[in-house]
């Protein structure tokens, strides 16, 4: 196996325009026909829909980026972006410490998939769960 560390980086450019937020600039590291899945198995077609999605979702979001971890699958690389979000609700709840894991392929410089995982859903029902 050999680590070619620009599907990475290319993973953590995307991240950092997606947060910024810029699904313009988001948009250039992927591929037009990208395949991006959400909690919830809600289906995206670009990063503006993820944009706007969000916007309806939480008042303002961040990522704090943990660890980023690959493997070489021979025509792509996948990423695994594992961290946590923090930000604040509709309401003005501020909220931290809510997992994400998202997991992406890189196949010829650009993301083709992205799947994301997250706390959210089950911090919206039972608000207890979170940790502001």
């Amino acid at each position: 196996m050999s680590y070619d560390n620009s599907a990475v980086e290319i993973v953590s450019n995307f991240l950092a325009a997606s947060m910024a937020p810029d699904p313009v600039l988001a948009a250039t590291f992927m591929s037009d026909d990208v395949a991006i899945t959400f909690t919830g198995g809600r289906a995206m077609p670009d990063p503006q829909t993820i944009t706007a999605f969000n916007g309806g979702r939480y008042a303002w979001v961040k990522k704090a980026l943990g660890d980023f971890d690959w493997m070489d699958r021979g025509d792509h690389t996948v990423v695994y972006s594992m961290g946590t979000l923090y930000g604040e609700w509709p309401d003005g709840r501020s909220f931290s410490g809510n997992r994400y894991l998202d997991r992406f392929e890189v196949r010829h410089g650009k993301i083709t998939r992205m799947d994301v995982w997250n706390d959210s859903a089950e911090w919206l029902l039972q608000p207890g769960l979170a940790k502001a």
